[in-house]
């Protein structure tokens, strides 16, 4: 299994870099940097093409190649072991922290307003500016990142001879132990819980016409082109992912209207979104006007997007925190137990 998510990681690896070597070769293509008309919040803004896609092509298909070779080793030395492991870390850093931008974080929370509103013509958006060549390829940056640390982290666990499904090692005890998940995913829980009602707390002062940390020239203008209610819109999707975070440590997490929730449903969608917004906390700190997030006279309304960074963090450890507490014992080592699965009790079947 290890072997096939590998090559399948080095298969999307190969074909990304062929395509940004198309964009080398031909000069046309490249979705980033100045030929970017809406750059202004990423990390590769000035990247010119000249340099960025031939950087791509040669970034990618390194990758592919190590991919490639961890699929050929069981027990590789501890000097290859480190450099292919790191090597792929920094591209899936690069891939989900920088290639994606906060553009990624937007589209994902305006996605639902979109959705419902579309046969209403609402909200009056030109959908040319939205789906964009550079979103296309952020989304795919994405779909890689996940594919590759896939590989990786299957791979570290077979080469340090633990189990390379579940990551279990004969000796048990420690953090990774559920009684041990339960307390520190409570702590990350809430704190995951509390950011974004921060910020729609803002938002949601701005619709009842409290100009909580802005001008209230400009809160009238937004007003008045009816902007305002998109960020009402924002601010109500945050609250929703704050209770849906604080699901992560409690009972109805697990088992709502007598229905179990599946793992993955609870841990995929909380993970993708700790990754977008650690993107956006990137392009924030980044991007073009940054200095103003300290120096600005709008700074307080900006004070909630400063603790993006923790709001990731503290997302993805809830959600590894729920996963080793309910994850039943593996099929692959049998290694686990059912009494120690979560705050409800649950099986091994059907689990995920």
């Amino acid at each position: 299994m290890t072997n096939t998510a590998l090559k399948v990681a080095a298969g999307w690896a190969a074909g990304s870099g062929t395509l940004a070597l198309s964009w080398a070769v031909s000069g046309h293509g490249f979705p980033f940097g100045p030929g970017d008309p809406r750059n202004s919040s990423s990390p590769l803004r000035a990247l010119d093409a000249d340099v960025g896609a031939p950087l791509f092509a040669g970034v990618l298909i390194l990758a592919a190649v190590a991919l490639l070779a961890m699929a050929g080793t069981d027990r590789p030395s501890r000097f290859a072991r480190t450099a292919l492991a790191g090597y792929l870390w920094l591209v899936v850093a690069a891939l989900l922290f920088v290639v994606v931008d906060v553009r990624a974080l937007t589209f994902a929370g305006y996605l639902p307003m979109m959705i419902g509103g579309f046969p209403f013509g609402w909200p009056p958006v030109d959908y040319s500016v939205i789906f964009t060549w550079a979103l296309a390829n952020e989304v795919n940056a994405i779909v890689g990142g996940v594919l590759v640390t896939r590989a990786v982290v299957r791979w570290l666990r077979r080469t340090r001879n633990a189990c390379e499904s579940c990551g279990r090692t004969a000796v048990s005890g420690g953090w990774t132990e559920p009684e041990a998940a339960r307390r520190w995913g409570r702590v990350a829980a809430y704190v995951a819980a509390v950011i974004p009602a921060l910020y729609a707390a803002v938002r949601i002062a701005w619709g009842l016409g409290i100009p909580l940390g802005i001008d209230p020239g400009f809160l009238a203008d937004m007003h008045r082109t009816g902007l305002v209610w998109a960020g009402v819109g924002l601010a109500s999707f945050a609250l929703v992912g704050s209770v849906l975070t604080i699901g992560l440590t409690r009972p109805w997490g697990e088992r709502l209207f007598g229905r179990r929730v599946p793992i993955r449903l609870a841990t995929i969608p909380a993970s993708l979104v700790a990754m977008v917004v650690m993107s956006a906390s990137v392009s924030l700190f980044t991007g073009d006007g940054s200095e103003k997030l300290f120096t600005g006279e709008d700074r307080a309304a900006v004070l909630p997007m400063l603790l993006w960074p923790l709001w990731s963090v503290a997302l993805g450890l809830a959600a590894y925190g729920y996963h080793l507490r309910r994850r039943p014992p593996c099929e692959v080592c049998d290694q686990g137990v059912d009494s120690a699965a979560g705050l409800v009790p649950g099986s091994r079947a059907g689990a995920y």
